[in-house]
């Protein structure tokens, strides 16, 4: 089975950038639909972005114009970069490999990202 770690969280200061990183085990990543999700303290579990096999994208409304998600297949990687953060961004992002975005899949161990002043 394959396996996803994800990478590059961290803290910073409203209005900072991230980049997030997940590897993929297997080359899957231009195959499968590829979601980065974040999960708040308390909260559950809500998808931010989106990759289909076919490279099409999408967001939830909330980080629209400000996160993009992509995808180099020849890593077996797909990114979210994050720009103009602000604290509600804050929260643990998983990355999930499935064949369907609201299907069951394979989930990473998820990166810590704190938004604050």
């Amino acid at each position: 089975q394959v396996q996803l770690v994800e990478s590059g969280g961290g803290y910073v200061q409203p209005g900072g950038s991230l980049r997030l990183s997940c590897t993929a085990s297997a080359r899957t990543v231009g195959i499968y639909v590829m979601a980065w999700y974040r999960q708040a303290a308390g909260s559950q579990r809500q998808l931010v972005a989106h990759i289909t096999h076919t490279g099409s994208t999408n967001y939830t409304d909330s980080v629209k114009g400000r996160f993009t998600i992509s995808r180099d297949t020849a890593k077996n990687t797909v990114y979210l970069q994050m720009n103009n953060l602000k604290p509600e961004d804050t929260g643990v992002y998983y990355c999930k490999q499935s064949g369907r975005v609201d299907g069951p899949g394979t989930w990473g161990q998820g990166t810590q990202v704190t938004v604050s002043s």
